[in-house]
């Protein structure tokens, strides 16, 4: 099958978490992931950026498939179930409000720049090695901090799932797919 240039977006993904480790403000590039999917899903009306433009699905695939690290197992039902991803949406959503916060506090000289990486909601990994300062303010390398930390984090929840089970099983419950889904749905019915 000839390859198209979107299937190495994986690339991308992969380049985002090693420039985010050396420096911090490379993490605003992950900005794209959140808002290209929006956009596509409400001018189109169709999970496009899901099925072909993803580029951490394409990591899980070529992960979990090409180099065998997934069992390929079915996901389990609850995962699939509406109250998982939509639960799992709001918590994300909760999540990134918390940071949000964070980052408004440091902006509004409230609290000062955490050079920490907060990996699945909990754990602080000094980080101070990917910021030296800039000339923004320090509001912006916060906001860059706590992005990297929900794009580290989504970023081990989906491999750690596409160990368990299916190399994409992380696609089943993406807040970003549950969120182009819903917008998908009301446009439908809107139509």
């Amino acid at each position: 099958m000839k390859k198209r240039w979107y299937d190495y977006l994986w690339i991308v993904s992969l380049a985002y978490l090693i420039l985010g480790f050396f420096n911090i403000l490379f993490a605003w590039a992950g900005l794209l992931c959140f808002f290209i999917p929006l956009l596509i899903s409400v001018t189109k009306g169709t999970k496009a950026y899901c099925n072909h433009y993803c580029g951490r699905g394409q990591l899980f695939s070529l992960l979990g498939s090409r180099f065998g690290l997934s069992r390929k197992k079915d996901v389990p039902g609850w995962m699939k179930s509406k109250w998982f991803r939509y639960g799992f949406l709001i918590f994300f959503f909760a999540m990134f409000f918390l940071m949000l916060w964070n980052t408004y506090l440091v902006f509004a000289g409230a609290a000062d720049l955490k050079q920490v990486v907060t990996l699945l909601w909990t754990f602080k990994l000094p980080w101070q090695w990917a910021y030296h300062g800039t000339l923004f303010h320090p509001g912006v390398a916060q906001f860059a901090f706590g992005f990297y930390s929900v794009m580290l984090t989504s970023t081990v929840l989906g491999f750690l799932t596409m160990m368990l089970f299916k190399p994409r099983s992380w696609c089943v419950y993406c807040p970003m797919g549950t969120m182009t889904q819903l917008i998908c749905k009301v446009k439908t019915a809107s139509e």
